[in-house]
Formats: structure tokens, sequence, C-alpha cells
């Protein structure tokens, strides 16, 4: 990206993504009203320059249109050379199925290879899980990543870690949608996978590159996870637990979600059970056919899993 003197020498796309960050960095910029206001009008540089009028005195002395938009090309330019992919919602490469939901985040950053993933299906669970837990998730991953499924998780410990990993393993993509800056690592533990995945398959974030953790982050990581896949598997999930809100934000997309039976002696996943696009399985065999089933349906593509020889849980 070389750089411009004037906004009007940039390549349209350039001056598009430079006016939505300016937008999102404005003092109290609510994004995802900003996200839908920007593919209403299908144009950032329209919404700034609204903005702007209707707020002249604020912006008139300190920062004009064309200085605020060179400044967040100088930005861009900065990411993009140190290998962060930058996807706009007006962009043709972002994420076509993350603009179905209300939460849809109006920037993303990402490092790896970005692709259409609609064969994509997340596995989540708690950070404390059992060893059954573990088991389950590298299993599913593994399954799915064997069988051309892209395996989404949080990069979190625990179930997260065992999904990416079994899915790694088996060659098959994986995507980490993470609740920090792409140039965070957390928990830093899992800096080399991290590192594994950008290089293999696909991290994502929707937040400024260098954002630390915080409490906030993660339900609304869960809800770009849930966006993305076209089901999720909950795994292990007690009450306070991303993976629990998880669940509800997929029921709320409209996206399936498949749990193991051991979770109904939870209550919430007991409630959960009742409502309509939730399956409940007893075996791993039983997940992947539920499975294959929703991907033919939500996907209507020529191709589906093979049949997998059921086996128990506790196998």
């Amino acid at each position: 990206m070389r750089p411009v003197s004037n906004i009007a020498d940039m390549p349209s796309e350039v001056r598009e993504r430079a006016a939505l960050v300016t937008l999102l960095q404005r003092p109290g910029a609510k994004w995802a009203e900003l996200g839908l206001e920007v593919l209403e009008r299908g144009s950032a540089v329209a919404v700034l320059g609204d903005a702007m009028r209707t707020q002249e005195a604020l912006f008139a002395e300190a920062d004009p249109m064309e200085s605020a938009i060179a400044d967040a090309a100088s930005m861009l330019r900065e990411w993009d050379a140190v290998g962060i992919g930058v996807h706009t919602c007006l962009d043709g490469d972002y994420p076509s199925q993350l603009r179905s939901i209300h939460q849809m985040p109006p920037i993303l950053f990402s490092r790896g290879r970005l692709a259409p993933d609609h064969r994509a299906i997340a596995v989540v669970g708690t950070r404390q899980a059992s060893d059954q837990g573990l088991r389950i998730a590298s299993a599913v991953a593994r399954d799915l990543a064997l069988n051309g499924v892209t395996v989404v998780s949080g990069l979190a410990k625990g179930i997260d870690t065992a999904a990416h990993r079994a899915a790694l393993e088996a060659g098959g993509r994986t995507v980490a949608v993470i609740g920090t800056g792409i140039n965070k690592s957390y928990p830093a533990e899992n800096r080399r996978l991290q590192e594994q995945i950008s290089r293999d398959g696909l991290v994502l974030s929707q937040f400024w590159p260098d954002a630390p953790p915080s409490q906030r982050n993660f339900p609304m990581r869960n809800a770009v996870m849930s966006g993305y896949a076209a089901a999720t598997v909950v795994v292990e999930a007690p009450w306070k637990s991303g993976a629990r809100i998880q669940a509800r934000l997929a029921l709320e997309h409209g996206r399936p979600v498949v749990m193991p039976d051991q979770l109904l002696e939870h209550d919430w996943a007991r409630e959960y059970a009742k409502k309509p696009g939730v399956h409940v399985v007893s075996s791993l065999g039983e997940l992947l056919t539920v499975v294959e089933r929703l991907i033919a349906e939500l996907n209507a593509g020529p191709d589906s899993l093979p049949e997998i020889p059921a086996f128990a849980w506790s196998s």
C-alpha cells in the first residue's frame, strides 16, 4: 500500500477502509450501529462526511476529514507492513456469514489465509475441561478436519486448545477467533499454537491489533464465533462459561447447536435441549451424523461427510 498525498489519490477501497477506521476511532463510537449504517449507505466515506458535517465545530479545528483519512491510511499501511490483514464489512473478502448477525463486527483483523469456510463447525467448551471432555473435543475436531470441515474455536485453554490441536494434527483447517487484538496472545502459553494457526489456518480478531484481554471482549468473541460457523458443538459448559453464552448466541443467530447428553446435568442445558435447533447426542458417531445432515441442509452442497461408525463418549 503506497503513501498518497491526499485522499483523492487513494484507491477507493483504501479510502473506504481508512474512513471506516476513522469512524471507529471517534470517541463514543458504537461499532454495531456504525457497521449497519455503513452497510446501508454502502460507503464509510459518506457516513464519515455526514458525521463531520453534523459536528463541524468539533472536527474543523483539529481533525479535518482529509487529514483524518490520511492518518488512518497510514495506520493501514503499518498493519499491512507487519502482515496484518484488514477486512471491513464493505470488502468482498469479508466473511459473508457474519453479515447476517446483528453483532457483525464492522472491521476484522487477521493473520493467515482467509477462505469462505461455509463448511465450518465451532467446537467450544470450558477452560476447566475434564479428561473426558478433552478426548471428546479432540475426537470431534479430528474427524471434522479429516472430512474437510473447518474447525472453529476460541484459542482458550481446555476444550478450545484441544480442538485446535487435533484439527492441525489431522492436517485440517482451523480458525481461531480470539478475544484480544491480533498482536496479543491469551493465554500466553498458547502463543506458539496461535502462531501455528496463523501459518496453517486463520486467526481472526474484531479488536484493535494491540487490544489486551478484557472481560467484555470474550462474549463479543463468542458472538463472532457463532456467526462464523454453520453450527456449534458444545462439549462441556457450566453455567458461567463462554460456551454456554455461545450456545445461546448460536440459537439467536439461527445456527444449530449440538451437545452431548452429559451436559444435561446442567439446568441451562436441559432448558436449551427443549429449543428448536438443539441436538442432544449420545455418541461421537451420532454427533458426526447430525453434523453431516446439518452441513448438507445449511450449505446445500453436493458433498457430505462419510458415515462414521458409532462409539460411546467414554471410549
